[in-house]
């Protein structure tokens, strides 16, 4: 005569299987959690880095962009006093220079603009020159770009007539 398993002798068996499933299973999913933080946090890492990059970035180009609308202000100032375009000369000035006449006083102005938008007022890194005027005027502007993630210095250099 044959024997059969009793039915509850079947759920016995199927519950101790279970539980030694569970016990083989119970550390598995702290491990992927633990996986996943690590992941995350690269993942996150990666993001801040492309973020500081993408900032440094943004604040060369607004400083790039500050220095060509500085050198179009002098250029302008330099057409509406254009009989005296030859006083506005200047070697390079790191310094804000003493006002006096209508083109030292735009030059002192030029000076302090160009350290208030690029540089810090009191930086000895932000300078301008204007050479060449009234017939081939070269304005340029230079500055330290290292807090932008560039060279040392950089200049932007504009060339026109008045």
């Amino acid at each position: 005569m044959k024997r059969h398993a009793s039915p509850r002798r079947g759920r016995r068996l199927q519950a101790s299987a279970s539980a030694a499933r569970a016990r083989r299973m119970r550390g598995l999913s702290l491990i992927e959690v633990l996986v996943s933080v690590v992941i995350i946090a690269i993942g996150l890492l990666g993001i801040a880095a492309m973020e500081s990059l993408a900032l440094r970035g943004s604040q060369g180009s607004l400083e790039s962009s500050q220095a060509v609308m500085q050198t179009n202000a002098i250029l302008e100032a330099m057409r509406a006093n254009r009989a005296n375009a030859a006083n506005y000369n200047m070697a390079m000035t790191c310094a804000v220079p003493a006002g006096g006449t209508l083109a030292q006083n735009d030059q002192r102005d030029w000076i302090t603009a160009l350290k208030t938008s690029i540089g810090q007022v009191g930086d000895a890194s932000t300078c301008g020159q204007i050479a060449g005027c009234p017939d081939a005027c070269v304005v340029t502007v230079r500055w330290d770009d290292q807090r932008a993630g560039g060279a040392a210095e950089r200049q932007v250099v504009t060339e026109t007539r008045i």
